[in-house]
């Protein structure tokens, strides 16, 4: 390559559009690569559930589901015991496999386990998971509503701030939550509160 082919006109933009469609299909990725795996999780936790209820599986079941897993996928994290259980917690708090797939699925694991360890009620629960998508909170706003109790604060208070906020706004804020920077298999960091409580 010359010197004349990288300053001819519009070789900086040429650059610049492979940039832009380099960066818009890694975000893409990672939101299809979060999805997979969320739905993944609440598959597993789903079907742990479902054999303790059908076949009588004690709790114990839990490790030895984590060993196997391991021993059969040993470049994959996220099949500890601890992640098993945040699992099948996930799966008890959002029974319903259309609602995962379509609002759940949308915001990284790590939402999620701050969501079940933080939110204790159904309502809650499901009031952070659509605040989350709608504004593209990260984890730590998300906390820190949670924290301040914005689910009791909001209903409270008359608002018709999301019909009023800009399209550009709302489109700005949901791709923010939604960029590479989120590792799903490290995010189920400590046992969900009812699994701490009520063990495995």
């Amino acid at each position: 390559m010359t010197d004349s082919t990288i300053t001819s006109p519009g070789y900086r933009d040429f650059v610049e559009s492979r940039k832009t469609r380099v960066r818009a299909a890694r975000v893409r990725a990672a939101l299809s690569v979060n999805r997979e795996l969320v739905l993944l999780y609440w598959d597993i936790g789903r079907d742990i559930l479902a054999r303790q209820a059908e076949v009588g599986w004690g709790a114990k079941v839990v490790d030895q589901i984590s060993r196997d897993l391991r021993r059969a996928f040993p470049d994959m994290k996220g099949f500890s015991p601890r992640n098993l259980k945040y699992m099948r917690a996930f799966a008890e708090a959002w029974p319903d496999a259309e609602f995962v797939q379509q609002a759940v699925a949308q915001i990284p694991s790590g939402h999620i386990v701050r969501i079940l360890d933080k939110a204790d009620s159904p309502d809650e629960r499901l009031f952070y998971v659509q605040k989350t998508v709608e504004a593209g909170w990260s984890r730590n706003v998300l906390v820190a509503q949670i924290d301040s109790k914005l689910h009791e604060r909001q209903g409270k208070a008359v608002t018709n701030f999301s019909q009023t906020l800009a399209p550009a706004t709302r489109t700005w804020s949901s791709r923010r939550s939604r960029t590479p920077t989120y590792s799903t298999s490290s995010a189920w960091r400590s046992p969900p509160k009812n699994a701490r409580s009520s063990g495995p």
